[in-house]
C-alpha cells in the first residue's frame, strides 16, 4: 500500500510539474495562433499556423518590419497579425499610395500593390513614445493602423513577434522580418 501511495504521488507531482512548465511557456515564451484571412500575403497565407515568440520583446523593443500579433480592441479572442511600419517618434503619411516616414519614401519589397486608401495616414501620424503604425502586407485588403477602428498600436498591446511557422509543412521555418 505504501509503494503505491508513493507511486501515485510521484505521478502527481510529475503532472504538477508538467501543467506548470507548459503555463509558463504558453504565458511568457511562445503561443501557436493561427492566420486567418489574406492581409499577410504574400509573406503569410490565410489557414498558416505560427509560433508567436512572446519573451524577445521583454528584452528589445520592436523593430520596423518585425511581424507582429495584437488583440483587435473591440471583438474579444481576436487577434491581428500585421508588419511593424512607423516606430515611436516617428511621423507617417501616405502619400500616392506610399508609405513615408519623417517626409523619406519607405522602401518596401513585400507589398503587393500601391495602396488605394490611405485612412488615418493621408494626413501626417506622428507616433508618440509608445506606439507603432503597423499594416497588412496585402494594403488594399487589410484592416490595419490606417483604419480608426485599428489606429496605432501601443507597444503594451504586442502580444508577440511571429517566429516560426508550423503549419503547412511544406513552408516550415523561421518567419523572415524584412
Amino acid at each position: 500500500m505504501k509503494s503505491i501511495l508513493k507511486e501515485l504521488m510521484g505521478w502527481i507531482v510529475y503532472i504538477i510539474i508538467i501543467v506548470a512548465l507548459a503555463w509558463v511557456i504558453i504565458t511568457f515564451v511562445g503561443q501557436r495562433t493561427q492566420v486567418s484571412g489574406h492581409s499577410m500575403e504574400t509573406t503569410l497565407s490565410h489557414g498558416d499556423q505560427l509560433i508567436v515568440d512572446k519573451i524577445s520583446y521583454r528584452f528589445r523593443d520592436p523593430d520596423r518590419y518585425d511581424i507582429v500579433v495584437f488583440p483587435y480592441q473591440y471583438e474579444e479572442k481576436t487577434y491581428y497579425i500585421k508588419r511593424i511600419i512607423g516606430l515611436p517618434g516617428e511621423t507617417v503619411q501616405i502619400v500616392d499610395g506610399y508609405v513615408y516616414i519623417d517626409g523619406q519614401q519607405l522602401d518596401e519589397h513585400y507589398g503587393n500593390e500601391v495602396m488605394l486608401d490611405p485612412g488615418i495616414a493621408e494626413e501626417p501620424v506622428t507616433l508618440g513614445d509608445d506606439e507603432y503604425f503597423v499594416l497588412g502586407d496585402n494594403r488594399n485588403n487589410s484592416q490595419d493602423s490606417r483604419a480608426a477602428n485599428v489606429g496605432v498600436i501601443h507597444r503594451k498591446d504586442l502580444l508577440g513577434r511571429a517566429w516560426i511557422r508550423i503549419w503547412p509543412l511544406s513552408e516550415f521555418g523561421v518567419i523572415k522580418h524584412e
